[in-house]
């Protein structure tokens, strides 16, 4: 079988899959050669065994402790790379995927306090660098709030309830369901009120969030409010949830060849904003990792959340990649 593309070089069979929630399943794969990854992070893979469409995702299996390396996934009603995963996938069948990538571990990190916060699928890290440090830090002292739409999104249900019974003074895991909303602590939207009265230590935690980005922005702001030094605050948007935009407040998008001008919301990835116009773009991996989709920026208010495979040169000349950058005002395409 051969490789479909240099970034995906990792071939692994599919042992089995498991339906966690309606919506959620978990691959497990067997991997023949060592394969080093640290908790938390995530790997690119070749979607049907393309050389041109690669989609990122969490490993939530833990380093060492894990018999397969697993991939946890939800279908998305119009996810090329989810839909394949989970519906056509099956045991026996090949994987290639890239080695593992990103930033977001506990992995390396002093201390052994941790404030973790996950929604929906964000939790897929969470539970990595939770069963990692339970089994390799003897004075872990862990906080995690799961924040879920309702109960039938508790994914990792049966483990999470495991590991709280066998880690009572090192894990401290509170389920948060936002319906029904009963008005106290532990339902509803998580608020600055109540991640105070759950974890009055905040300011002596490491914070890390994985969700959308709506989530992440506000969880950051209680947290800095709260204490937490900004360089104790790590964050990781999650694979291809949908970012946070304001369909009320518009910015006109320039591009010069050939010249019009396009209303996209403010919020929204140029990536995003290219493709729902048909503005022509090649997009691979969506996860900012394998530079195909890199565009040129002449001016205009962005953010970017990386530029790997980009030179600095490039980046000066206001080169980025579409799926990483997060248009706050006017821009205009050179």
């Amino acid at each position: 079988m051969t490789m479909p593309t240099s970034l995906c070089p990792n071939r692994m069979q599919v042992h089995s899959i498991n339906q966690e929630t309606p919506e959620v399943w978990t691959l497990n794969l067997i991997n023949h050669d060592f394969y080093a990854y640290k908790p938390g992070q995530f790997a690119l893979v070749s979607i049907n065994n393309s050389d041109e469409i690669m989609r990122a995702y969490t490993i939530s299996s833990s380093p060492g402790l894990s018999p397969f390396i697993t991939l946890t996934v939800r279908r998305l009603e119009n996810g090329v790379g989810s839909n394949w995963l989970t519906s056509q996938v099956k045991p026996g069948d090949y994987l290639w995927l890239s080695d593992a990538q990103g930033e977001f571990t506990c992995a390396g990190k002093e201390g052994a306090r941790y404030l973790m916060l996950a929604a929906g699928c964000g939790v897929t890290p969470v539970m990595s660098m939770t069963r990692w440090l339970l089994n390799n830090q003897p004075k872990a002292d862990i906080t995690v709030i799961f924040n879920i739409r309702e109960q039938s999104q508790f994914i990792f249900e049966k483990e999470w309830i495991e590991l709280a019974n066998a880690y009572p003074y090192n894990l401290n895991f509170i389920m948060m369901p936002k319906l029904p909303d009963n008005k106290g602590l532990f339902s509803g939207r998580i608020s600055q009120e109540k991640l105070a009265a759950l974890v009055p230590d905040i300011a002596s935690r490491t914070v890390m969030c994985c969700g959308p980005n709506s989530y992440m922005e506000d969880t950051g702001r209680f947290a800095r409010n709260l204490g937490v030094p900004a360089e104790n605050i790590f964050m990781e948007r999650f694979g291809d949830e949908p970012v946070c935009v304001d369909e009320n407040e518009q910015l006109t998008m320039t591009i010069r060849h050939p010249l019009s001008q396009i209303k996209v919301p403010v919020g929204v990835t140029l990536l995003s904003a290219m493709e729902e116009n048909k503005v022509p773009v090649f997009a691979a991996c969506r996860a900012g990792v394998c530079g195909s989709c890199k565009t040129r920026i002449a001016s205009g208010d962005y953010d970017v959340s990386s530029t790997s495979t980009l030179t600095a040169e490039e980046i000066a000349q206001g080169y980025v990649l579409a799926c990483s950058c997060r248009l706050k005002g006017d821009v205009e395409l050179a």
